[in-house]
């Protein structure tokens, strides 16, 4: 076990802090002024990590914080006694604990094997973010209209156009759900809640989302980092989405990604591959700090 004085953890749960306030403090300044935004709030409406918790710097698994009694009531953490270095006395520290992980077992094995089962999967680059066309398609015949108050850019006759005239073959379930029941007819493919792995592709922009929410999901297992560096991707992924999203959203300053024109398509398939690129390795990490994990459980069952 690695332990850190207050001196060394302090300043990387500081430096983490300020790294996500950047998207954090504006959310929250929105979130008072009783103001939405369809793009930049989604990462804290839709997963259920808040923003306090996604600011709180976690070492992860293996690492002890001296001097942090304030980390003793949070969820998954102990206090131990540790060697001080000096004199061969000890002094109380704070980290996660074994039994915590052996807990979290089912979480990781689920964990494990979709990540895995994604990773090895070839990415597709045909979908065109037609998920998000295919949540409005007839809106005008579903209860609540359109998922977002924003105008629709080619109008509700235009977007259903869309719909109809391409092959919609989404293959995330948590994408899915949200179809309209004319669209999700359309579907050439029908995910499940409980065949996520059987269907998880490295191409798709939601599954590329999700690393936030299997990093946050593994807190405080996993070093803060991790998880900021999937909450960073997750931001950037989101863009893309709604810039490629029937909404008109040019007053919020997103000029549209035509994906109804070639060209369109062409700039949604070259910032896919982009973000399948940069996912791979969080995903690979990921994949190890499961494996880590599962590795101790057994240390754990037996002490």
């Amino acid at each position: 076990m690695r332990v850190l004085s207050e001196s060394e953890w302090r300043p990387l749960a500081e430096a983490h802090a300020a790294r996500v306030d950047a998207f954090v403090a504006p959310h929250l300044a929105r979130r008072a002024d009783k103001v939405a935004h369809p793009v930049h709030d989604f990462l804290f409406t839709y997963y259920s990590q808040r923003p306090a918790q996604l600011r709180r710097w976690h070492p992860g698994h293996g690492v002890a914080l001296a001097g942090a009694e304030a980390y003793a009531g949070l969820k998954g953490y102990e206090q131990v006694a540790c060697a001080t270095g000096s004199g061969g006395g000890a002094a109380p520290a704070t980290r996660v604990s074994t039994a915590y992980v052996a807990s979290q077992r089912p979480l990781l094995d689920r964990l494990h094997a979709l990540l895995s089962a994604t990773a090895g999967r070839a990415p597709h680059f045909g979908c065109f973010g037609l998920h998000e066309w295919a949540m409005v398609h007839r809106a005008h015949e579903v209860d609540g209209g359109t998922r977002h108050d924003w105008p629709l850019r080619l109008g509700q006759a235009g977007t259903d156009a869309v719909v109809e005239s391409h092959r919609i073959a989404c293959s995330h379930f948590d994408a899915y759900r949200f179809f309209t029941p004319s669209a999700r007819r359309l579907n050439v493919l029908q995910p499940g809640r409980d065949d996520r792995p059987d269907f998880e592709q490295p191409g798709c922009l939601h599954a590329g989302m999700d690393l936030y929410k299997h990093a946050f999901r593994l807190t405080p297992m996993i070093s803060s980092d991790l998880v900021a560096d999937c909450f960073e991707l997750a931001r950037d992924i989101r863009v893309l989405d709604m810039r490629a999203a029937p909404y008109d959203l040019t007053d919020l300053g997103f000029e549209p990604v035509p994906i109804e024109t070639a060209e369109g398509k062409a700039e949604y398939v070259e910032a896919q591959r982009g973000f399948a690129a940069r996912g791979a390795p969080l995903r690979r990490r990921l994949v190890e700090q499961c494996e880590r994990l599962l590795a101790v459980v057994p240390v754990a069952a037996g002490s």
